[in-house]
């Protein structure tokens, strides 16, 4: 049950993002330190932002209505949170005037991350300990 309130915690987190993206992408993009071009900038801030952050709050969401996904789910938020934790990291050796902004972003991406990796760990896998089942 702890797993299944970590995920939808984080899909509520990712909801919002892509809500607040979506419909306000002026005010988001400036949080980010994106100037938005009017027409295709507008367009691509709200598909890529918005959209892929529904999508990932779908994938977080998904235990909600199919349990067996929820390994899937913890693995795949674990995926996604070191990438941006990885390339987060690097943008801060290579990239100086970052704002307050982005560095609270980058708490709560290393938050979700070893919150994941905590999750992965202590997960009881219902498959068969006997075989290797990969992702469940």
């Amino acid at each position: 049950m702890p797993t299944k309130i970590f995920l939808v915690v984080v899909g509520l987190l990712y909801l919002g993002l892509a809500l607040w993206c979506s419909f306000d992408p002026q005010t988001t993009s400036a949080k980010v330190g994106f100037e938005l071009q009017p027409g295709s900038g507008e367009s691509e801030f709200v598909t890529v932002y918005g959209g892929l952050e529904l999508g990932m709050a779908l994938i977080f969401f998904l235990p909600l209505v199919w349990n067996e996904a929820t390994r899937f789910s913890v693995v795949s938020c674990l995926l996604i949170h070191a990438c941006l934790v990885l390339f987060r990291t690097i943008s801060f050796f290579n990239f100086a005037g970052i704002d307050s902004f982005t560095y609270r972003l980058a708490i709560g991406e290393w938050v979700i991350l070893l919150v994941s990796v905590a999750m992965l760990l202590t997960f009881k896998s219902a498959s068969n300990p006997k075989r290797d089942s990969g992702i469940q």
